[in-house]
């Protein structure tokens, strides 16, 4: 009896402690004078276990005229940045201060996740200095006839497709159509998803998308304590899937190191590095950095993988909403086929890089498709020092995340009138310079923005081009009306396959 009174005695003693300790870690904004939406114990205002697009949206639909929301995951406090001129802050004239992701990594248990997207700090700006190379121009020209040679296969495996059936799923489709791009430019590896859905590379591909490791909770919580989920050893990726990537990328090392095959492109570059800490640049430079140091075999493994992850599934991805879209507004697909067909007659019906470089309209329609549909809804940045914010008092002290609501910012209505509807002519120049300059965050912006863009949007575009120059699309009695997202992924992806009609020019 004594040891049940003693017990309820500590339980009630309990309660106001706990309810004490977490009033104490809530105040966190209230004494900064930063607005802030209310948390409830135990969680926050932020769920951990919620869509992050969808809890992100109510942060930024909450603004007022300070530049963020203050918000808390479990007891940690969170930005949500509101303010565009704040953004431009973080992402570009105060770079210094907002330098990383904030996304857990751990190349001991997890090889793979130690990528540039993930790295931080001098080790993120080494790699980024030196990969930058493989992103020019000259170098999109460079792989331009190789990725227009897949899409011929692409043309070809949809003709066969179209002898049996009308209907087909293209969001599988294209992201074999991708697949087999990113395996040939980065791995020099002959992918043949296009004639095998099965094959290994869209297997373990497609795996580590669409059946992440954890759950959306178990995902968040090992962000929010990074040293905490290494002394778990948590992973991201796959055993399986590490397994085989790690072979392929092994495999080809070793047969161009032994044989001295030079193909020029990604991983040619990727070798140099592990080699010799730098590469050859466009007119024959030295690219280094302060920091000289040769990438291990596991770091340039990392590299070559986030390369994979992003070129096919990001282009797929945009390319799937774009096709949706196009179907279902048909007078804009009907100006993109009429532009790419008078471009061509030009260019004596070969589709060229400069020709596809004068396909504007076909540009501004991609480009809306990433407004409406921005494939990372939420972009993440970590403070590496205290912060001051501009024209205020407040310190965003060091280690504070911050959250940036893209999706929430393609679809405000105060810059993007009528933001549900579908118009590519919001990208005309003159309607990008009435704009504020990173009221358009799909590739993100500074120095941190999307190494790949211009590889994404030229894969993008040849494939647009040539299925629109070919077919017609129309919705089908399976598409997805309204459209809806599979709430479970970090990206913006439609639930689901996405069934469309295609018929022959």
């Amino acid at each position: 009896m004594e040891a049940l009174t003693v017990i309820l005695w500590l339980i009630i003693l309990l309660i106001p402690t706990i309810y004490l300790f977490f009033q104490k870690k809530y105040s966190y904004w209230k004494d900064r004078g930063v607005p802030y939406v209310e948390p409830k114990i135990p969680y926050g205002s932020m769920e951990v276990s919620r869509n992050m697009r969808k809890t992100v949206d109510v942060f930024y639909k909450a603004k007022s005229n300070f530049p963020f929301v203050g918000a808390y995951i479990l007891t940690t406090p969170v930005i949500v940045a509101t303010d565009l001129d704040f953004i431009k802050d973080i992402l570009i004239r105060d770079f210094n201060y907002f330098t990383d992701h904030g996304i857990s990594h751990n190349d001991r248990d997890d090889p793979l996740s130690a990528n540039l997207f993930a790295l931080e700090g001098q080790k993120w700006r080494t790699l980024r200095t030196k990969l930058s190379p493989t992103f020019t121009s000259g170098r999109m020209k460079f792989m331009f006839p190789t990725v227009l040679e897949i899409a011929d296969r692409f043309k070809d495996t949809l003709g066969e497709l179209l002898k049996t059936q009308q209907t087909l799923e293209v969001k599988d489709l294209l992201a074999r159509f991708t697949t087999d791009v990113i395996g040939t430019c980065a791995f020099g590896i002959e992918c043949n998803s296009l004639k095998d859905p099965d094959a290994e590379f869209r297997k373990y591909g497609r795996k580590h998308i669409e059946q992440p490791v954890h759950g959306l909770f178990i995902t968040r919580l090992m962000s929010i304590f990074p040293k905490f989920s290494k002394m778990l050893r948590l992973v991201r990726t796959h055993r399986d899937v590490t397994k085989f990537f790690m072979g392929i990328v092994r495999e080809t090392v070793t047969y161009r190191e032994k044989n001295n095959i030079r193909r020029n492109d990604f991983m040619d570059l990727l070798i140099q590095l592990k080699n010799h800490a730098s590469i050859e640049g466009e007119a024959g430079e030295n690219i280094d950095s302060k920091i000289i140091q040769k990438l291990t075999f596991e770091e340039l493994a990392a590299q070559a993988f986030v390369f994979f992850l992003g070129g096919f599934e990001t282009s797929s991805s945009t390319l799937t909403l774009t096709l949706y879209e196009l179907a279902l507004n048909q007078d804009i697909q009907d100006k993109c086929r009429a532009e790419i067909n008078c471009v061509l007659e030009k260019y004596n019906g070969k589709l060229t890089y400069d020709a596809m470089n004068e396909m504007h309209y076909v540009e501004q329609t991609v480009l809306e498709t990433l407004r409406k549909y921005p494939i990372l809804p939420v972009n993440f940045r970590k403070c590496v020092k205290d912060y001051q914010v501009r024209g205020t008092n407040v310190i965003i002290e060091k280690g504070t995340a911050i959250q940036i609501p893209v999706y929430a910012i393609h679809h405000d209505p105060e810059i993007y009138p009528d933001p549900e509807k579908f118009d590519p002519d919001r990208f005309s120049p003159e309607n990008v310079k009435q704009r504020h300059s990173v009221a358009f965050l799909s590739f993100g912006d500074g120095p941190r923005n999307c190494i790949g863009l211009r590889f994404g949007k030229m894969q993008s575009r040849i494939a647009l081009i040539m299925l629109l120059k070919n077919y017609r699309i129309n919705l089908s009695s399976k598409s997805p009306v309204p459209l809806v997202f599979n709430p479970k992924s970090f990206i913006l992806a439609p639930e689901g396959g996405m069934y469309l009609d295609i018929e022959k020019i």
